[in-house]
């Protein structure tokens, strides 16, 4: 099992910057990849960000692109999402998860098993 706490969401200003924090406990060795997903209000959860576990490898929703960045501390079990000029449009309840077997496609919610209770991000115009 493992468990997922994110945090650092709350309200900014359109263009503004926040980061996020996930921070990763119990068994963390058996996870592949870690990944940041969204839920709005009416919609369906969307990939954002993923990140090899162990390796360097990420990848981004073309949503986010050159605005994010997904990292990670692997002493601390923690991954980040740092997001830069938000736009309205990036509202939202921010989860992280864990794919422990990475045989799938990463930008699926449905290859994640675990994942963060959500940090919402509200921003305003």
């Amino acid at each position: 099992q493992v468990q997922l706490v994110d945090s650092g969401g709350g309200l900014v200003q359109a263009g503004d910057s926040l980061k996020l924090s996930c921070s990763a406990s119990g068994r963390t060795v058996s996870i592949y990849n870690m990944g940041w997903f969204r839920q709005a209000p009416g919609k369906e959860r969307e990939f954002v960000a993923a990140i090899r576990w162990s390796g360097d490898w990420t990848s981004y929703a073309d949503s986010v692109k050159g605005r994010f960045t997904i990292s990670k501390d692997n002493a601390k079990k923690t991954v980040y999402l740092q997001m830069n000029s938000l736009k309205v449009d990036d509202a939202a309840v921010y989860h992280c998860a864990a794919d422990p077997r990475g045989a799938g496609s990463f930008n699926s919610p449905y290859e994640y098993n675990y994942w963060g209770q959500g940090t919402r991000v509200i921003v305003s115009s």
